[in-house]
């Protein structure tokens, strides 16, 4: 039997790439994917919501996202919300007229998956309150950014959630609604000791904010579909890093959602046949927000300690929280696993920058586990919690590495150290970032070559 050609005739299948971090988030994904999505027709936001934070920085004028993709920075771009993301909608109308009001063309090329879960009212209300009794009950605090995100996730697993597309059925939405609130509430008044909420305002709310999405509700899936079989390139965009993954992640300290390579294709409705190259972002050094085990963690408060030093002069400040980030040196077993559990196929170091000055520059390479060494960052809490650091220590350099884009132009003592850690980890370095502006970097084989 002779078998069906279904190729778009004469036209060659887009090449995608994915972007993920390799830590636990905030090592500059942002400026990677505006950065990237010179070579791109569309990008994708695939996990997540608005807990996420990226900072691009263009010819010197800062933007944060936080829900929208980065690749609305570029003109011409499409930008994809895809279902495995959580949507706030009245977040992401302000972050829309936020970008409107800076001159950029946002509605026409913003696209919305049918199946995103919405994060409503009474999801932030229970974040906030389970925060709180953490903390009072002395359990401690998991960090979150108290916006719903958990909640609107718990949600959709339990097959209860209200849709982007229920929005186009008020009927349907207040029946869901209802049903939804009365749960929320119950748990709220009951468990939490918080305040019920009423539904009149919650709805009144949402059927406002529908009318305004209905022009960007897509089946996102298969849109990207159609659009890599005629030839578009396509960049999956990574919110927060591996190790917040809820399943490969410091369990409990993690995010609702799985962040690694693999759930590019489940997050946006494809195959993952259409994940071509696996672009893994890493700090030259390592940070994280929130609660949770951190090996190679410095103290930070003593001005002209080394933790100090990355803290204020990688002005390590959160995205979304503004809460301080903890630093410490780069954690080359952490990334190890990272490597494993996203198939990367090359890297981005960011920040090297930061590193400017440091008489001597240390790497984890390893760690003591309770008398054992061991050469990957373990998955259990305590056992992370237990690990001390061995550390490869490296000369550092004096001159600046500051907007170099030449790979022969760094201090020797900086290619040494970035040398050393591709050789550990086992996977190309393929760009380096020098500093915030998209121009800011080191290429040393493009993601979209082919």
């Amino acid at each position: 039997m002779q078998q069906m050609n279904t190729s778009t005739a004469g036209v060659t299948p887009g090449h995608n790439v994915v972007v993920v971090g390799t830590q636990w988030g905030d090592e500059g994904k942002g400026k990677v994917v505006d950065w990237l999505t010179d070579h791109a027709q569309a990008v994708v936001r695939f996990q997540g919501g608005h807990n996420a934070g990226h900072t691009l920085v263009i010819k010197g004028v800062k933007t944060a996202l936080q829900l929208i993709p980065s690749g609305i920075m570029r003109d011409g771009v499409k930008c994809y919300i895809g279902n495995g993301v959580v949507v706030d909608p009245v977040h992401l109308l302000a972050e829309i007229e936020r970008l409107e009001a800076i001159g950029l063309d946002v509605r026409s090329r913003l696209f919305i998956s049918e199946s995103c879960p919405l994060i409503l009212p009474f999801h932030v209300e229970v974040d906030k309150a389970r925060e709180a009794m953490r903390e009072s009950s002395g359990a401690g605090k998991i960090g979150t950014t108290g916006k719903g995100i958990g909640p609107a996730y718990e949600d959709k697993v339990a097959r209860r959630a209200l849709r982007v597309q229920d929005l186009k059925h008020p009927e349907r939405f207040a029946k869901k609604l209802r049903e939804l609130l009365d749960l929320h509430n119950f748990a709220l008044v009951g468990f939490l000791h918080a305040k019920a909420l009423e539904f009149q305002p919650i709805y009144d709310l949402a059927m406002h904010v529908a009318e305004q999405l209905k022009p960007m509700m897509a089946d996102v899936g298969y849109t990207l579909h159609t659009a890599h079989r005629a030839g578009a390139n396509i960049l999956f965009e990574g919110a927060q890093g591996t190790l917040l993954d809820i399943d490969h992640g410091t369990y409990p300290y993690v995010t609702s959602s799985n962040c690694v390579a693999g759930n590019a294709a489940a997050g946006a409705g494809v195959g993952p046949d259409q994940l071509h190259y696996i672009l893994g972002i890493t700090k030259a050094y390592t940070t994280r927000v929130g609660s949770g085990p951190f090996p190679t963690e410095l103290p930070m408060d003593e001005p002209g300690t080394v933790g100090h030093h990355l803290s204020t002069v990688g002005q390590e400040r959160g995205t979304v929280t503004g809460r301080p980030r903890r630093c410490g040196w780069l954690d080359a077993a952490l990334l190890k696993r990272s490597m494993i559990i996203n198939g990367i196929t090359g890297l981005c170091l960011t920040k090297l920058d930061v590193l400017d000055g440091l008489p001597e520059i240390k790497v984890c390479v390893g760690y003591d586990l309770r008398g054992t060494r061991i050469d990957i960052l373990p998955l259990d809490a305590d056992d992370i919690d237990a690990c001390v650091p061995i550390y490869d220590t490296f000369p550092g350099w004096t001159e600046t590495t500051f907007g170099v884009t030449e790979w022969d132009k760094l201090p020797l003592n900086a290619r040494r150290y970035l040398e050393r850690v591709q050789a550990f980890i086992g996977a190309p370095i393929h760009m380096v970032s020098t500093g915030p502006d998209r121009v800011h970097t080191i290429l040393l084989r493009h993601p979209y070559s082919s």
